[in-house]
C-alpha cells in the first residue's frame, strides 16, 4: 500500500508545473559599448580553374592595381580576360575587446560572374569599418564546401554555393576598437528584449548584492554608479553578469507564419468567453462530355455533347465554447477536437483577435 502511495506521490511530482528558472545577467543582455563591429573590404581570389570572371571590368581594373604594387603595368587596351581570377567581397565580424594580432574567421563572396571559388587563394586585402578605417587584413587560401560543373551543352549541376567560402582564421586585426566604457559616467547595461518589469528586477538584483548602484532608467537599459578607471569596471562587470534574476514572464503573443503554415502560442495566452464555429464548404466541378454520333445514311455530324456533373460538400463542425481565460490546453484541444488544420487555425485566431476575445498579440510573419 506504501509503495503505491509513493509511486502516485512521485507521478504528481513530475506533472507538477515547474517554477522559473533564474537566469544569469549576462543572459539577458550586454553592457553598453561592449559588441562586435562588422568589416568589410574588396579584394581578388587566384587561383580558380577557369571559373573566374573573365572580362569583367572591375575585377581586371582590381588585378591591375594588385599588379602595379609590384611595378607590372599592363599596356592601355590590354585585356587580361582573367578566367583565373575574380572579384570578391570580404566580411568579417570584429570581436568586442579584439586585440592587434589576434585572427578573425572571414567569409569571401564572389561579386561578378564566377562560377565557383573552389581552390582559390585571397590576395591580401584591407578590412574597414564604418568609419572607412582599416581595421584588418586578410589572406588566405578558401575552403568551399559548393560544388559547381557546367558541360558544353549548357547543362550545369550546382551543390550548395560555389560563389562563396571562408577562411577560418584568415585576417588579423591591426586595430583596436575603444569599447567607451571606461571613461562614460556610469555603465550602461541594455536588456536584449524591453520589459519594464525584468529591467527592475535586474535592478534590484544588483543593489542586493552590490549595494544601491543600479536604477532602471527604462524598459532596456539599467544605470549602475561604478568608479572610473577599466580595471575596476571589468572587475565589477565580470561580478553583474553572474547575479541570477527572474525575469518577467513573456507577454503573450501568437506567431503566425502565413508562408509555411506554422503557428506558435506561448502560455501566457488567453481567451475571453467566446463561442466558434468553423466549417468548409467544397464545391466539385466534373465534366463528363458524350459523343454524339448521326443516325446512319443521315446527313448529320459527329458532335460532342457537354455533361457537367456539380457536387457541394459542406463538412459541419459543431460549435465549441471558450471558458472565462481558457489556457493554451484548452485552446488546443478545442481546435483538435474539429480537425483544424495549421490554415484554418490561423483563421479562427483572427476572428477571435477582430471580435476582442483573443488576450494576446498576434504577429503574422
Amino acid at each position: 500500500m506504501i509503495r503505491h502511495l509513493l509511486l502516485a506521490l512521485a507521478a504528481l511530482l513530475a506533472f507538477a508545473p515547474a517554477t522559473a528558472q533564474a537566469q544569469r545577467i549576462k543572459d539577458l543582455g550586454t553592457f553598453q559599448g561592449v559588441r562586435p563591429n562588422q568589416l568589410i573590404g574588396y579584394g581578388i581570389v587566384v587561383g580558380l580553374a577557369g571559373t573566374g570572371d573573365d572580362s569583367l571590368d572591375y575585377a581586371t581594373r582590381g588585378m591591375n592595381g594588385v599588379a602595379a604594387r609590384f611595378g607590372l603595368t599592363l599596356p592601355p587596351g590590354v585585356n587580361p580576360a582573367l578566367k583565373n581570377a575574380a572579384a570578391v567581397m570580404i566580411t568579417a565580424e570584429l570581436p568586442a575587446f579584439a586585440k592587434p594580432g589576434q585572427r578573425l574567421d572571414i567569409t569571401v563572396s564572389a561579386m561578378g560572374k564566377a562560377r565557383s571559388l573552389r581552390g582559390g587563394t585571397l590576395l591580401l586585402a584591407p578590412l574597414r569599418g564604418a568609419d572607412n578605417e582599416i581595421y584588418a587584413m586578410a589572406q588566405g587560401n578558401l575552403a568551399v564546401g559548393g560544388l559547381g560543373v557546367a558541360a558544353a551543352d549548357g547543362s550545369q549541376v550546382a551543390v550548395n554555393v560555389p560563389s562563396a567560402g571562408r577562411i577560418p582564421g584568415g585576417a588579423t586585426v591591426e586595430r583596436a576598437v575603444d569599447a567607451g566604457f571606461a571613461e562614460a559616467p556610469y555603465l550602461v547595461f541594455n536588456l536584449t528584449e524591453a520589459d519594464l518589469t525584468t529591467a527592475q528586477r535586474v535592478a534590484q538584483a544588483i543593489n542586493q548584492d552590490l549595494g544601491p548602484i543600479a536604477r532602471a532608467t527604462d524598459a532596456v537599459s539599467i544605470a549602475i554608479d561604478a568608479a572610473p578607471g577599466a580595471v575596476e569596471r571589468s572587475q565589477l562587470m565580470a561580478r553583474i553578469e553572474n547575479i541570477p534574476v527572474n525575469p518577467a514572464d513573456a507577454p503573450a503573443r501568437v506567431i503566425v507564419n502565413a508562408r509555411t503554415g506554422t503557428v506558435v502560442i506561448n502560455g501566457a495566452v488567453r481567451i475571453s468567453p467566446a463561442a466558434v464555429s468553423h466549417g468548409k464548404l467544397t464545391v466539385a466541378v466534373q465534366e463528363r462530355p458524350t459523343v454524339v454520333q448521326p443516325a446512319p445514311f443521315s446527313r448529320g455530324v459527329t458532335a460532342v455533347e457537354p455533361s457537367s456533373d456539380i457536387q457541394v460538400v459542406e463538412q459541419r463542425s459543431p460549435m465549441f465554447h471558450f471558458a472565462p481565460g481558457a489556457s493554451l490546453s484548452e485552446i488546443v484541444r478545442a481546435v483538435n477536437a474539429i480537425g483544424a488544420s495549421p490554415a484554418d487555425l490561423v483563421a479562427i485566431l483572427e476572428a477571435l483577435k477582430q471580435a476582442g476575445a483573443l488576450r494576446a498579440e498576434l504577429v503574422v510573419l
